[in-house]
Formats: structure tokens, C-alpha cells, sequence
């Protein structure tokens, strides 16, 4: 699997969580398809917005978490050992 494909699914995965998160609780009654102007279908618009901004912030803060952690470790055969 390539790294482009594996970006994809994390990101899928990390979307629909947020997106899930962010639905408001689903009313009986309510119509599964809000009217196409209608301020249901901007404030579905926006938690798509928001589940999307959520999903990279967070996969560029796990990778720049683990860049840190790398940081700490001597490259292969640039160790010191003070023996």
C-alpha cells in the first residue's frame, strides 16, 4: 500500500469520525434531505468544513509528533557510546 493511500484512508477515517461528532442529534420527523438553500444544508456545509480542518490538524499533529520523538535518536552509526 502506498503512502498516498494510506493519507487517504487516515484521513476518510479521521473525517467521518469528526463528521459523526459534529451531526447534531437526529430529530423524528425531520426530513433526511434538507432543501438546497436552506440554513440545514450551510450548517451541514459548515460541520463538513469543520470535520475536514479537524481531520488534517490532527494528522499533522500526530506526524509532526512523531518527527519529534525521531528526533532524539542518533541516525544509525552516529551513536556515541561512552563506554
Amino acid at each position: 500500500m502506498s503512502t498516498q493511500e494510506v493519507f487517504v484512508q487516515q484521513f476518510a477515517r479521521l473525517f467521518h469520525h469528526y463528521q459523526q461528532s459534529l451531526a447534531p442529534a437526529v430529530e423524528e420527523g425531520a426530513s433526511a434531505q434538507p432543501d438546497r438553500d436552506s440554513s440545514e444544508t450551510r450548517n451541514e456545509r459548515n460541520r463538513m468544513m469543520a470535520a475536514a480542518r479537524l481531520a488534517i490538524l490532527e494528522m499533522e499533529t500526530t506526524a509532526g509528533l512523531e518527527n519529534d520523538s525521531r528526533r532524539y535518536f542518533a541516525t544509525p552509526g552516529e551513536a556515541e557510546w561512552g563506554c
